[in-house]
């Protein structure tokens, strides 16, 4: 129902944190050097699609209504509960399962990318420098 807020709020966060480090690297001219903040746009990406695809099937399925309160839930005072219990479980779950996923990738690309070439290897995917 509205479990899809929290990876959505997750989103939020993470934007704004790419956004004022690429806002100071830019200042000073300089390249970010911590892995996890270069590749934050790839956990904004799967944040925001995830979000979309979520919100995209509570509309389909009546959850999300186009007027006050929006969510079918939050209208009912009872129904409240039940909504922040499924926002603190499935919404929280689906978050770090997104944001572990893409810790692995990034450690993966990163240990891809400290390994040397070996000496035949192709260069610049298969085009020759």
């Amino acid at each position: 129902m509205a479990c899809l807020l929290v990876p959505a709020a997750e989103a939020v966060v993470t934007t704004v944190i790419k956004k004022k480090v690429d806002k100071s690297a830019r200042q000073e001219k300089t390249e970010v050097k911590n892995p996890f903040l270069k590749k934050m746009g790839w956990l904004n990406n799967m944040l925001w699609g995830g979000s979309a695809l979520l919100a995209f099937e509570h509309v389909w399925h009546g959850e999300i209504t186009p007027w006050f309160p929006f969510l079918t839930n939050a209208a009912n005072p009872a129904d409240a509960a039940i909504m922040l219990r499924e926002m603190a479980t499935s919404g929280v779950g689906m978050a770090l399962l997104v944001t572990a996923v893409w810790a692995v990738m990034v450690a993966v690309t990163n240990a891809m990318e400290k390994q040397p070439n070996p000496a035949g290897a192709a260069v610049n995917g298969g085009k020759q420098a």
